[in-house]
């Protein structure tokens, strides 16, 4: 089993399989492209459907291959899931959101950033549509070959408004609704990594700092995963079945609560009987969060694939009611095989491109392990909760890379703190002893956090450990660089801001093409 998974990981990443990925997103769009022009023979406009239709695949696709990597990046890089199995988990999760409560309505300008009223002429917003879907589709295309997560709301937002500018002029923007997306680059990001850093925290108190973990385990661990679970109870329900299930946020959070109290009393045997066999380390208590981990890599990816579905289909089944109608619509019933778009096509990028993301939200801005992973889904869930109470916009992406930059500097912070304690008290001795320091210094670097603690201990008693003031500088820039990968920080913060005025240039420009070709 561990070698089929083996190769399974080594198709989706090997550069060579690139051209086979590329060719067989090429046959899904044909595919689209067959089966619409087959249903849509003798209609009005049958080859602009199936045009819309192609491109309403593409986006789907690239929303597969940027946006749930963040559903299932901190599982795959702590260890809890291979990339294949989380490929395959994700896929199916994502269709299966999708599909089931994908909803049969969805707002065709995506949070009321323009006035379509303005229009007046279908044709032109037909065009508006098809622009801002390609916009968008293209920028996270983009985004994806630079290794950058971006919101995929964000994209399609960006797309809306350019084109609408180009459409109807700058009077056509609600720059009120704007300036709260905005908001929202540095509001997402700052509540999940603040709340996953915060769990953190609380973890390496009550538990992995204690002498003997396994009693401080048993005691907090069931906890930890019951709050996980009523976190996602509500959240599924008030963000992944609403267009099943109609409740409000009283009744979804009495169900999140049901939820808890199942898994609690659950967590407790479990915990119980794997007391007696777990090492008494932090290893032995990250094995107790491989089942949620995997449990939250499901859920997050079931309600991304009912809520973000619509960012593909959503302009598409616009497209497919105003040529029906020969109107401006604002709201479009959804067909089954606009829906089927949407959640293949996300099926079918995560497979093809998603493992470049996954690895990167995964493992390459900060080392995570099991725990680490826990507390970033468990921000992930709780901190969409509190935004939507508060009217707060937040992207679902920005809070799960918040949540990874947040632990990593939480570490950061704590590894530095105790370089500083180090430095203290090494301070007054001798430089012409620092040939001594050398072993306690190789221990000390490759040390985690808890192994760190006791290694002070250690210097204190012995005091055989000097530093100079050159090495203390060098490793402290070190830590830093250890913990958070500024390259990574920098690039994926640059195409956050630039994600909405990018895909709106760009949505303009086609919105202009696309009418000069029409006309």
């Amino acid at each position: 089993m561990a070698r089929s998974s083996g190769l399974l990981d080594t198709l989706l990443t090997s550069p060579s399989t690139e051209r086979y990925r590329v060719g067989i997103s090429l046959l899904f769009l044909l595919g689209i492209w067959l089966t619409v022009g087959t249903f849509s023979q003798g209609m009005p406009n049958a080859m602009l459907l199936m045009a819309a239709a192609v491109i309403g695949g593409y986006m789907a696709i690239n929303i597969g291959a940027n946006d749930v990597a963040n559903n299932v990046g901190p599982a795959v890089g702590s260890g809890a899931l291979s990339l294949g199995a989380a490929v395959i988990l994700a896929a199916i999760f994502e269709a299966g959101g999708a599909l089931i409560a994908g909803g049969d309505v969805v707002s065709t300008i995506k949070g009321g950033i323009i006035d379509p009223s303005s229009l007046g002429d279908s044709r032109s917003f037909v065009w508006l549509m098809t622009a801002a879907l390609l916009a968008g589709a293209l920028w996270l295309n983009l985004a994806t070959w630079m290794g950058a997560p971006v919101s995929t709301t964000h994209s399609i937002v960006g797309g809306v408004l350019g084109a609408g500018i180009a459409a109807g002029g700058w009077g056509i923007a609600d720059w009120a609704v704007m300036g709260k997306i905005a908001a929202s680059w540095v509001i997402s990001p700052v509540l999940g990594g603040a709340l996953a850093a915060l769990f953190l925290f609380l973890i390496k108190k009550s538990v992995l700092y204690r002498k003997d973990v396994i009693p401080a385990a048993r005691t907090f661990v069931p906890w930890l995963v019951a709050i996980m679970a009523w976190a996602f109870g509500t959240y599924l329900m008030v963000k992944g079945v609403k267009k099943v299930v109609k409740v409000d946020f009283m009744e979804a959070t009495l169900i999140g609560l049901a939820a808890a109290a199942l898994v609690f009393f659950a967590m407790r045997t479990l915990v119980g009987r794997k007391a007696a066999t777990m090492e008494n380390s932090s290893a032995g208590v990250n094995s107790l969060f491989t089942w949620p981990l995997i449990f939250a890599a499901a859920l997050l990816s079931f309600a991304h694939g009912a809520n973000d579905v619509a960012n593909a289909i959503g302009p598409l089944a616009a497209i497919n009611d105003a040529l029906a109608a020969d109107s401006v619509v604002t709201s479009a019933s959804i067909p089954l095989w606009v829906m089927m778009v949407g959640a293949l096509g996300i099926a079918v990028g995560l497979m093809l491109f998603g493992p470049r993301l996954i690895k990167t939200v995964g493992s390459e801005i900060t080392e995570l392990d099991k725990t680490r992973a826990f507390c970033i889904a468990l921000s992930a869930a709780l901190t969409v909760i509190l935004a939507s109470q508060l009217g707060l916009p937040v992207s679902s992406t920005h809070i799960a890379i918040g949540g990874v930059f947040g632990v990593g500097f939480l570490r950061e912070y704590l590894k530095s703190n105790y370089a500083t304690q180090l430095h203290k008290i090494m301070e007054h001795h001798d430089p012409a002893e620092q040939e001594r320091l050398k072993p306690f210094l190789d221990d000390f670097r490759n040390a985690s956090v808890e192994q760190m603690e006791k290694l002070l201990k250690q210097a204190k008693k012995k005091k055989q450990v000097p530093l100079a003031k050159s090495e203390r500088k060098r490793l402290k820039k070190i830590y830093r660089e250890e913990m958070v990968k500024r390259s990574h920080l920098v690039r994926i913060a640059a195409a956050w801001i630039i994600t909405v005025p990018a895909s709106a240039m760009m949505a303009a420009i086609l919105f202009y093409t696309l009418r000069g070709m029409m006309i």
